[in-house]
């Protein structure tokens, strides 16, 4: 059997308070490090962008105001006693914001990511770009689309910046109308 000599209150005392202090004075300094570091680097950055020909500027919607404008989709849809999704996607088609309604069918999630998806892409109405598929029947075999009437583009001095999605009405012109009421919510 070994004997495992025991350590003092007070040494257990001492060094348990030198490595609690030594840690908080690290992350404060990692802490400070770094919010001194970061601002000026992001500054830079910025100001490099603005000169840079080699560089663009993109444009997306906040998630406050995607997040308006799913919820606007929505309540136009409750008014009107419809059980629908709500897709927001940005500028490079990834989903920022996306709220499923109370009762709203399980294949209307996915529909309204693919319309918002869809509407983005094309800076058009999905429901303008189901009529293009008489030309085109081939677009609709682009990964991640939707050709269906229910998503509109958001735009800004006229490129799209977001797209809104909304699926699960009895038809796709009211899908696009709850679409319209969430664009509209973001002032565009």
């Amino acid at each position: 059997m070994q004997h495992v000599k025991k350590t003092s209150r007070r040494t257990r005392v001492v060094t348990g308070g030198a490595l609690v202090a030594a840690v908080a004075l690290g992350g404060v300094g990692a802490y400070s490090a770094s919010a001194s570091s970061t601002a000026p680097a992001a500054r830079a950055a910025v100001a490099a962008d603005a000169t840079d020909k080699n560089l663009t500027r993109s444009t997306h919607l906040t998630v406050d105001a995607a997040d308006r404008a799913a919820r606007a989709a929505l309540d136009a849809a409750r008014k009107d006693n419809q059980r629908v999704s709500v897709a927001v996607v940005d500028r490079d088609g990834n989903t920022v914001v996306t709220l499923r309604g109370d009762g709203a069918g399980p294949q209307s999630y996915e529909s309204a990511v693919k319309k918002a998806y869809t509407a983005v892409s094309w800076n058009a109405p999905t429901s303008e770009l189901a009529k293009r598929l008489e030309q085109v029947p081939n677009l609709k075999d682009i990964p991640g689309t939707l050709f269906l009437a229910g998503g509109a583009p958001v735009t800004a001095k006229d490129a799209p910046v977001a797209g809104i999605g909304v699926a699960g009405a009895p038809s796709g012109d009211l899908d696009e109308k709850y679409a319209r009421a969430g664009v509209a919510a973001t002032g565009r």
